[in-house]
């Protein structure tokens, strides 16, 4: 079965067409799960929540074709909400236990890479991973993040420019 047709199945009620959807998608939002959160349990818990929230709104989708890209936009906004718990209750220091299993974009080659895109403003990082880390055409982020391409094209020109203003040795411009 094509995943549109898999869509459709699982929006009549078909749970094994709903599970197959899913595993097609896992290790995509796995990797932007993590990209976000850093932390294997919470990118784990964030998508059993996307997972159950696009279950539970499965009807509501009108373009079957769209369904990784919908199912991406759930993961960012549980990814947000989650961002947002945590920072209600984040303890006064953060101890690193080294058990954070690495993402694609958190062990590039060059190290300062991954915590320049980590430092960025919340808009431009979701730019840049979607776009260079996981791959996703710029009409494609500008469908996930339910804005126009015009702002992800000069979202991510201006990121562009605070990455390489954070890389660029001091001096050499």
């Amino acid at each position: 079965m094509t995943p549109s047709q898999l869509t459709l199945a699982a929006q009549k009620g078909d749970a094994e067409a709903f599970a197959a959807l899913m595993e097609m998608h896992q290790s995509r939002l796995y990797r932007i799960a993590y990209a976000y959160l850093h932390n294997e349990d919470d990118a784990l818990e964030v998508i059993q929540e996307s997972t159950y929230r696009a279950y539970r709104n499965l009807k509501k989708l009108k373009e079957p074709n769209y369904f990784g890209t919908w199912m991406i936009r759930i993961l960012l906004n549980c990814c947000a909400d989650e961002r947002k718990r945590q920072n209600r209750f984040r303890p006064i220091t953060n101890v690193h236990t080294g058990m954070e299993e690495p993402s694609s974009w958190d062990c590039p080659q060059d190290p300062d890479l991954a915590t320049a895109v980590a430092d960025l403003e919340p808009h431009y990082k979701q730019i840049i991973i979607l776009s260079y880390f996981e791959g996703f055409s710029l009409t494609e982020v500008a469908d996930i993040l339910e804005i126009p391409s015009g702002t992800v094209k000069s979202r991510l020109h201006r990121a562009l420019g605070k990455l390489r203003d954070q890389l660029e040795p001091k001096g050499a411009k």
